[in-house]
């Protein structure tokens, strides 16, 4: 009797068995859509059986080199032929009822019924079944479809409108004896609140969630960088994001997400506490971890996150010190080397350097907020204006110089949050 598995990895093993599944407790019924009379080939999916057609079987399902291809090529025994019966159907593992009858649905679907989920009003629901669909067609190398449907999903995710996430938006400025900040602060704020509600993080993250790991399952790029980016918005407005970000990073190893996310939890410090005895009142978080806020309202992280925040604090706090020391090198224009004495420029340098980085506009920032820090000396350096003894080229360098140290920071945070082998 045949059986496909799935590994951990997503791929799929062929095994046969010469005895009847063990552990079959519950009653086997077939599909009312997809048990077809005129079928041949007979699927069981938990206790469900589903028969496809021969022209189906031999052909769509043998399409893209599918795993189905080679199974019907696998040898037969003297025992009766796998999938020829109620009684010796073909075993799927790793999926549900509901997500194999998605994937039957687009195999069948005609091209109508393929419009609804491709057409721009989209809801949860059509949505999740294109995941399935995705998800099932790697499983089993279905590679065309696979690709469609991570497609159609990455067009509904970049879709302004309607969106499917409680994302806010800019607000549209109107004319009016109210002013526009006002406006815009008051729809922010709303949309602020909408966003961070429970119902919202709930159902957010668990897309999120769900996506993030289709993305990194099948290798589709895109997808998953867009995912980051919608992730990044939403943890501005609220640590449980940055929490979920933190966690999918080290879940599906993304250093991208990985930096910025423990970034964003280690200036909340005072909102963290480490994973106890204690009992949570938040449940479950949104990618199915576990609970992630206490009787006090605190983020709640496992024992490796607090240590990875503890080193990503103490070796930003380094750098920063560093930095307010020695200040970056400056290396003058040509042009200042043949007109202005360059001394004098460097000693203006070394001297804005050394004020700034005490300043009070610096020092708000926390100790290990670096990125902080550092965009706040670029701002004081747009202000210093022209009243130096710098040679305009050499200001330019130097502001450059700033801006370059601030990306040099926010594409390295990730290695700043890896324990020491």
């Amino acid at each position: 009797m045949l059986q496909v598995s799935e590994e951990s990895n997503g791929s799929v093993r062929e095994e046969s068995s010469g005895s009847a599944r063990e552990g079959q407790s519950q009653r086997v019924v077939r599909d009312e859509a997809y048990y077809m009379q005129d079928g041949s080939c007979i699927l069981q999916v938990e206790n469900t059986l589903f028969n496809v057609r021969t022209q189906v079987h031999r052909t769509l399902l043998s399409k893209d080199s599918s795993l189905f291809s080679s199974m019907f090529e696998l040898p037969q025994s003297d025992q009766p032929v796998d999938g020829s019966s109620d009684d010796c159907p073909i075993y799927l593992n790793g999926e549900t009822v509901d997500e194999f009858k998605n994937f039957l649905w687009v195999l069948y679907a005609l091209p109508h019924e393929l419009s609804h989920v491709t057409s721009p009003q989209i809801d949860l629901e059509r949505l999740n079944r294109l995941i399935d669909i995705a998800r099932v067609s790697f499983k089993y190398h279905f590679k065309s479809i696979e690709t469609w449907a991570l497609d159609v999903i990455t067009e509904h995710v970049n879709r302004n409108s309607p969106p499917i996430f409680s994302l806010p938006a800019i607000p549209h400025i109107l004319s009016g004896s109210i002013t526009a900040t006002s406006i815009a602060s008051t729809t922010m704020n709303n949309q602020a609140a909408a966003v961070t509600n429970p119902q919202a993080i709930a159902s957010n993250g668990a897309l999120v969630s769900r996506l993030m790991r289709l993305a990194q399952l099948c290798g589709h790029e895109h997808l998953l960088n867009t995912m980051i980016t919608v992730l990044r918005q939403l943890m501005s407005f609220s640590i449980q994001y940055a929490h979920l970000a933190m966690t999918l990073a080290d879940e599906l190893d993304l250093r991208s997400l990985r930096g910025i996310a423990y970034f964003e939890v280690m200036q909340k410090s005072n909102a963290v506490v480490a994973r106890s005895s204690f009992s949570p009142t938040g449940g479950e978080d949104p990618a199915g971890h576990a609970a992630m806020i206490d009787a006090e309202g605190r983020l709640i992280v496992s024992h490796e996150q607090k240590m990875r925040l503890l080193t990503g604090y103490y070796r930003l706090s380094m750098v920063w010190e560093r930095l307010r020391s020695t200040p970056l090198p400056l290396e003058h224009s040509t042009a200042c080397g043949a007109t202005w004495h360059q001394h004098g420029c460097t000693q203006c340098w070394l001297e804005f350097w050394k004020e700034k980085t005490k300043s009070d506009s610096v020092l708000q920032h926390g100790l290990a907020d670096v990125l902080g820090r550092l965009r706040a000396v670029a701002k004081e350096f747009g202000r210093w204006g022209s009243a130096t003894y710098m040679h305009t080229d050499c200001r330019a360098i130097a502001r450059k110089m700033i801006q370059d140290k601030i990306k040099m920071v926010e594409d390295s945070l990730a290695d700043y949050f890896v324990d020491e082998a």
